[in-house]
C-alpha cells in the first residue's frame, strides 16, 4: 500500500482517481483549493485543502502524509478562457505546478503522474496524433501544460524523479455506481451540456462553429472514457513503482466523433432530441483531435474498455439523474 498525493482530487476525473487508487489498496490523499472542485466528491481518502502556490502549505502536507507519489490533475482548463486571460493559466497551470515539484522533490517523492492533454498539439489537420507528433498549443491552456511537460522533463535529469505524463483527449462518462461523476460550475464539456438542455437545465445546446473543415461542419473529438483514464493512470504509477523511466502516452480511443454525432448519440440514449442552435466558432478550437495511443497499449498494457460513445453517454445520462444533481 502506498500514499498517493492528488491534486485536484476533489474534482472530476481526480475524484475518480481517488476511487480507483483506493480499489487497488492506495491511499489516495486529496489535495485541492475547492475552486473547481467539490468537499462532496472527496469520499475515498483524506482531505487536504490547500492551493499550489502555498508552498508552506504543500510542504506541512507532504511532511504530514509523505507519499509515495504525486497525481497532478490540478489545473485550469476552459480553453476560451485561457485566450482571454492568459496569465490566470500561466500562473495557476505552470507556477502552480513548479511550486509542487520543488515541494514533491524537496520531501524525496520520487514519482509524478502529470495530467496533460491534447491541446499540447495543436492544430494538424486532423493527422492521428501519436507521441512523436510536434507540440504546437494554439491556446494558453495547451502551451502551460506544455511548459510544465518541459519541466518535468528538466526536474527529472538529476535521476531523482520520475514522471508519466498522459495527453488526453475528451473526457467523458461518470462513475456507474454514481458515488462520482461529472460537475462543473460553469459547465463547458459537451456531453453534460447536452444533457443539461434534454432535461430542460438549459434552453438549448450551443454548436460553436459550423462551418470547419470536416464531414458536416462541426469539430471532431476522440473521447476516452474517465474509467479508462483514470485506470491509465494506475497503471502508469504501477510501472514507475516497478522501476520504469520517465515516459509520455497518448489516452485516446483513435476514432473520432463530430459535435453533431456527439448530439444525435446523446438523442439516441436519453431518446429525446437535444434542443441545439448554431453559435459562432470559439478562439482557440481545433478542427480534428484524434489519438494515437499504441504506445501506452504496448507498456502499460493499456487498452479502454468502456470508451464506446453510447456507453459513456448512459453512464453520465446516470448520474445527471441522480436525486440532488444541480447544474
Amino acid at each position: 500500500m502506498s500514499t498517493v498525493l492528488v491534486t485536484g482530487g476533489a474534482g472530476y476525473i481526480g475524484s475518480h482517481a481517488c476511487k480507483r487508487l483506493a480499489e487497488a489498496g492506495h491511499v489516495p490523499v486529496t489535495y485541492d483549493n475547492l475552486s473547481t472542485g467539490w468537499s462532496d466528491a472527496v469520499k475515498f481518502g483524506p482531505f487536504e485543502q490547500g492551493d499550489l502556490l502555498d508552498r508552506p502549505r504543500l510542504d506541512e502536507v507532504f511532511a504530514r502524509h509523505k507519499p509515495q507519489a504525486v497525481m497532478h490533475f490540478a489545473a485550469l482548463s476552459d480553453v476560451g478562457q485561457s485566450m482571454r486571460a492568459p496569465a490566470l493559466y500561466w500562473r495557476n497551470n505552470v507556477v502552480g505546478s513548479m511550486t509542487l515539484l520543488d515541494a514533491a522533490t524537496a520531501a524525496g517523492t520520487p514519482h509524478f503522474v502529470f495530467s496533460s492533454t491534447c491541446a499540447t498539439y495543436g492544430e494538424q489537420d486532423g493527422v492521428m496524433l501519436d507521441e512523436t507528433c510536434v507540440q504546437q498549443p494554439i491556446n494558453a491552456y495547451g502551451g502551460s501544460k506544455r511548459a510544465v511537460e518541459d519541466m518535468l522533463r528538466d526536474y527529472g535529469r538529476d535521476g531523482r524523479l520520475t514522471h508519466v505524463t498522459f495527453r488526453y483527449f475528451n473526457v467523458a462518462g461518470a462513475d456507474p455506481d454514481r458515488q462520482v461523476g461529472e460537475f462543473h460550475r460553469p459547465e463547458t464539456h459537451l456531453i453534460p451540456l447536452a444533457l443539461d438542455a434534454v432535461r430542460g437545465r438549459r434552453d438549448a445546446l450551443t454548436i460553436y462553429g459550423t462551418d470547419y473543415a470536416t464531414p458536416d461542419g462541426t469539430c471532431i473529438r476522440d473521447y476516452v472514457h474517465v474509467l479508462d483514464l483514470v485506470d491509465a493512470h494506475l497503471k502508469g504509477l504501477e510501472y514507475l513503482i516497478a522501476g520504469g523511466g520517465s515516459e509520455v502516452f497518448n489516452l485516446g480511443t483513435g476514432r473520432g466523433f463530430s459535435v453533431r454525432e456527439v448530439i444525435d448519440a446523446v438523442s439516441a440514449v436519453t431518446e429525446t432530441t437535444v434542443p441545439a442552435v448554431e453559435g459562432a466558432r470559439r478562439p482557440g478550437d481545433c478542427t480534428a483531435l484524434v489519438s494515437g495511443s499504441r504506445r501506452a497499449e504496448q507498456v502499460l498494457g493499456w487498452t479502454p474498455r468502456r470508451s464506446t460513445l453510447p456507453q459513456m453517454i448512459a453512464d453520465a445520462w446516470g448520474w445527471h439523474q441522480m436525486p440532488g444533481y444541480t447544474a
